[in-house]
């Protein structure tokens, strides 16, 4: 479920980038729920690619990952950040000054980076390669290319996140909005109105980006950076209907077409993005996209923990279950990103103003951690930690087919025999 609601959230997410991208390509022609309405569309030229098989849609994603990087890579070589401050910033986790706003961005990046509902497309697409199953040689020399597809195309996922980051960091930093307003009224923009005439800091989005991109390095910048929103969008698509589809029928059994899985989808997360384009303005839209990038680092434990739970069961995994070096680290990646996760939970229900919002948030956080904590303990169990499985069917005497009875206790609802 919560996996779902990460894929329904992106979704979302994909709905947003794709209409602000139309607003910004028509130079405001196309409204913003107008946008919204055209992203129907996409689903019906996703399931026509579909009928052509994996490959060729894998080589459509690779066409829309190649747009991205141009578009976004354009954007970095044109706005210059100091490439020093860059490579300092992705190795020292230290920023001076930095509060609350700042981290739900940093935890917003997270999230951005590492999609939950993503780990799972990565193992799910390895069924679609011919690899003999049985030879434990060849699983093992699949294993090897699966593991340098996966990194390659997790890095190129981050190389474009920090394109943006960057490009926003040195085009943006330390503007007000009065001189935003005026080098886009001495340009010509019709977007002067976004920029109050006040010294305020400038506080930009995706939308305002890309219009301080085109006041300041021409309308080329403009355009580009809309073509590559749009580009992720149509990508976060794709990726958010395969998984979505793995995911249902691997937890749930559920044999649902992806006509239905995309209907389903784009349904729920059409409705809310909809409202809000039409009665609202682009800065509450944009800010609902922020709010969607925290919600998927918010799920990435439900996404992590399960993952690490089932490569550590040998009875899953037999040969293949993972080592002790791989237990370590992929614990200590979960613990890392549970920490920040609750540390944004105690901020944000703090920066709350009214009693009603501060029990109903307590309730939910209250809710999430106990359900993290009950898939930890899982973990932990599978992990080999026998002290920990009191309570569990799996008797003290027998500690080393722990992961058996585990998997026997997840998979079931009556004790099984043995």
């Amino acid at each position: 479920l919560m996996v779902e609601l990460a894929i329904i959230g992106s979704d979302m997410q994909e709905v947003i980038g794709c209409a602000i991208a139309f607003n910004l390509l028509s130079v405001g022609r196309i409204p913003l729920w107008a946008g919204v309405l055209i992203t129907i569309t996409d689903t019906f030229v996703f399931l026509f690619l579909d009928k052509y098989g994996l490959r060729k849609l894998e080589a459509f994603f690779g066409f829309l990952i190649t747009v991205m990087a141009v578009s976004f890579g354009y954007e970095y070589v044109l706005v210059k950040p100091d490439q020093r401050e860059v490579l300092k910033g992705m190795f020292v986790p230290y920023c001076a000054g930095c509060g609350p706003v700042q981290l739900e961005q940093a935890v917003g990046i997270v999230g951005a980076v590492i999609m939950p509902h993503n780990i799972y497309l990565h193992s799910a697409l390895v069924k679609s390669r011919e690899v003999d199953r049985k030879d434990k040689e060849e699983v093992k020399e699949a294993n090897k290319y699966f593991f340098i597809e996966s990194s390659i195309a997790l890095f190129i996922s981050f190389l474009i996140n920090v394109f943006v980051v960057a490009v926003f960091a040195q085009a943006f930093y330390n503007k007000t909005n009065i001189d935003v307003n005026a080098m886009c009224n001495a340009t010509g923009s019709p977007h002067t109105d976004l920029f109050p005439l006040n010294n305020g800091t400038l506080e930009v989005d995706i939308y305002k980006g890309g219009v301080v991109l085109g006041c300041f390095f021409g309308p080329a910048a403009l355009y580009i950076w809309a073509i590559g929103i749009l580009a992720a969008g149509q990508s976060s698509t794709m990726t958010g209907t395969y998984s979505g589809q793995f995911v249902m029928e691997g937890f749930l059994n559920l044999k649902w077409s992806r006509f239905a899985r995309v209907l389903l989808t784009r349904s729920i997360a059409i409705t809310p993005t909809l409202l809000v384009a039409i009665f609202q303005d682009v800065e509450h839209l944009t800010g609902m996209n922020d709010f969607l990038n925290v919600l998927q680092s918010m799920q990435l434990p439900f996404a992590l923990i399960p993952i690490l739970t089932f490569t550590s069961l040998t009875s899953i995994m037999n040969d293949f279950a993972n080592g002790l070096i791989w237990k370590i680290s992929g614990g200590v990646v979960i613990l890392v990103v549970c920490a920040i996760n609750m540390y944004f939970v105690v901020v944000y229900v703090t920066a709350l103003n009214s009693v009603l919002l501060y029990v109903f948030a307590a309730l939910l956080s209250v809710g999430y951690l106990c359900f993290v904590a009950y898939l930890s303990w899982h973990c932990l169990v599978a992990l080999g930690v026998s002290c920990l499985d009191c309570g569990s069917r799996v008797p003290l005497s027998l500690p080393r087919h722990t992961d058996i009875f585990l998997l026997s206790d997840m998979d079931f609802d009556t004790p099984v025999d043995r």
